[in-house]
């Protein structure tokens, strides 16, 4: 019932920090719109750890009648709000720079408090599902008060015959360690047991080759120091098959209790049941997908032509199909994403200007400072915030549109929903920010002057569905598949992991068929994806941007009712399920349609690549 929500996008996810830009005048967020200062945060704080502390009070005489229980719930879900603006408040500070000690400690102040917020309030949904369903209803319609939690009351009884009594609820709030203690190990061994080494290259130069250094150098120019890093990465990673997976197999086991624990009949009904989303979009999805496998091999076939590469390997699916210097400051991405998102109507774009004009983001890399990018949107009574770090190429753009996407999203959620709805799934939120990518891409194709720089676009374009579309929905078979195996009583071992993982690499990439060739060391590429440790959760990259693609092809054919539809799943918040908000505006994530829809495009995209290559 009251879940404490956190709406916290990150585009880009890398394991190094930012570096600094000496050239440019740092272009940051003002923070005094959540807290005037730091001692304002520390009385605030003290509040709201005096009050926490008093919730479980309020378990004598809840919900003995609607006027309490309306009293009850308002005062949570108003500390909820109030902690949120905190935690808000602590992690920006804190990734301005991650080394500074003192944001270091408010922020695990923060959470250390969300932790103690959390067990206080641990009673209120085994207390509520004891009302039972005709009072809650009765209270329901005799209290006008309880009106903005009529959808997560009805969500708690729904998910009733999954709650525990109280002394089962605080057995598994006990476990929670050792349930997340497999993110942990990964991490520590990433990030800290692996000694990753060096690299020569071909100009004589060396690398450290870690994670970064792998991100940065899979796409190098010279194919032989490709070669040269992907064995050496990947025999890194191999070497440490055993340890992965017992860590990725105690993962796979502590998803196996809870949900047996909590009485779901598997480990994907129990992540799907939290949305309540059904079955049928993971599988359909997943079923669409190997369907449309000629169409990626169609795209390897095109790379390797481009490229002049008669055999693909995997080693070649990440250089640039075109170089081309692009030069996309932060004045020059604001005024190109305004032009882009115009089809998105004057509502959707007043919002835009607001937040473009005003000092809600951290813009340039700077020593210490997280990398990647994300919106934080969780200060409901405030404005949301967009972390960057802008170095002026295409990608930067692309993120630039994509994080104030989110950002609008959050902005017209909030508009038109109160607190207790205004927070949306994951499964939407990507829709919102992914739409406008694909905009952005077939704006900069029409605005191209050169066949050279149409290429460089349309190439953008297709690697976006790759690695989107395609290579998130082979990590969300392989997660369902290791699942069902350990639900089958299979043993898994990092060699299993390897073995099954080597099946999907082959099948994907057209292997047997002589598409890509994929060696021997490669099946080690399940140890390095971290996101297996967030269970269930890449396949909504996949779906986001097949919604998005269904959403782009009506804009872009001038249908105006997409817009309206479109529109009104931002301003749906999450006043119902995610699945439904985009049912109402004609959208089945259940249906082949959506995916349809995007491999259309991946064909139209490759249809003008080699109508320009034949010329």
């Amino acid at each position: 019932m009251m879940r404490i929500l956190i709406i916290c996008v990150a585009l880009l996810v890398t394991f190094s920090v930012a570096h600094a830009d000496t050239e440019r005048q740092q272009i940051t967020w003002d923070l005094t719109d959540l807290f005037e200062s730091n001692e304002a945060w520390d009385a605030a704080f003290e509040d709201i750890q005096k009050r926490v502390e008093r919730i479980p009070e309020q378990r004598k005489g809840f919900g003995k009648s609607a006027a309490r229980l309306a009293d009850d719930m308002i005062e949570q879900s108003q500390l909820i709000k109030e902690y949120w603006r905190l935690s808000v408040y602590a992690s920006l500070q804190n990734d301005e720079d991650q080394r500074d000690a003192v944001t270091q400690q408010r922020r695990a102040k923060v959470r250390a408090l969300g932790t103690k917020f959390g067990e206080a309030q641990s009673w209120v949904n085994a207390s509520l599902i004891a009302l039972g369903e005709k009072k809650l209803l009765r209270y329901l319609a005799k209290e006008p008060r309880l009106q903005p939690f009529e959808f997560s009351i009805k969500d708690t009884l729904r998910e009733a015959p999954h709650y525990l009594d109280e002394e089962g609820e605080t057995l598994l709030a006990s476990a929670s360690a050792m349930t997340s203690s497999p993110n942990q190990i990964y991490s520590m061994i990433a990030n800290a047991d692996i000694p990753w080494g060096e690299i020569k290259l071909a100009d004589g130069s060396t690398a450290r080759l870690d994670q970064a250094g792998y991100s940065r150098l899979r796409s190098a120019a010279n194919r032989d120091d490709r070669k040269k890093v992907f064995d050496q990465f990947w025999t890194t990673w191999k070497d440490f098959e055993d340890s992965m997976g017992a860590t990725l197999n105690s993962e796979v086991q502590a998803n196996m209790f809870q949900a047996k624990a909590r009485n779901y009949d598997s480990v994907l009904h129990w992540q799907l049941s939290q949305e309540n989303l059904p079955e049928k979009v993971y599988r359909t999805l997943v079923e669409q997908v190997n369907e449309n496998l000629p169409t990626l091999h169609r795209y390897f076939k095109l790379r390797g032509r481009i490229l002049g590469i008669e055999q693909m390997r995997y080693y070649d699916i990440y250089p640039p199909l075109v170089e081309m210097d692009t030069d996309f400051g932060i004045e020059a991405s604001k005024q190109i994403t305004r032009e882009v998102l115009k089809p998105l109507g004057e509502e959707y774009n007043k919002h835009l200007a607001t937040a473009l004009d005003s000092n809600w983001a951290h813009a340039y890399p700077q020593p210490g400072k997280r990398s990647g990018a994300y919106m934080n949107g969780s200060a409901y009574d405030v404005h949301p915030y967009v972390l960057l770090n802008h170095n002026d190429d295409y990608n930067a753009l692309s993120t630039y549109a994509h994080e104030w996407g989110h950002a609008v999203h959050t902005m017209l959620a909030k508009r038109a929903q109160p607190f207790e709805t205004a927070y949306y799934s994951t499964f939407t939120a990507e829709i919102a920010s992914t739409i406008n990518e694909i905009l952005l891409e077939e704006h900069l194709i029409a605005k191209a002057k050169t066949n050279q720089e149409k290429l460089f676009y349309l190439g953008q374009a297709l690697e976006s569905i790759r690695g989107t579309f395609f290579r998130q929905t082979m990590f969300a078979e392989f997660e369902l598949a290791i699942h069902e195996a350990g639900e089958r009583g299979e043993p898994l071992t990092g060699a299993v992991f390897s073995k099954m993982y080597m099946d999907l690499l082959k099948k994907y990439h057209g292997h047997d068929a002589g598409v890509v060739l994929i060696d021997e060391p490669y099946n080690a590429e399940w140890a390095y994806i971290p996101h297996f440790y967030y269970d269930m959760y890449v396949f909504q990259y996949a779906t986001s941007i097949s919604g998005a693609a269904w959403f782009a092809d009506k804009f872009l054919k001038g249908d105006e009712s997409a817009r309206v539809d479109l529109v009104n799943v931002l301003k749906a918040g999450g006043s119902d399920y995610a699945y439904n908000i985009l049912l109402d505006a004609g959208l089945d994530m259940a249906s082949p349609e959506p995916y349809q829809a995007l491999v259309k495009r991946m064909e139209d995209v490759m249809d003008r690549i080699e109508a320009l290559l034949d010329e």
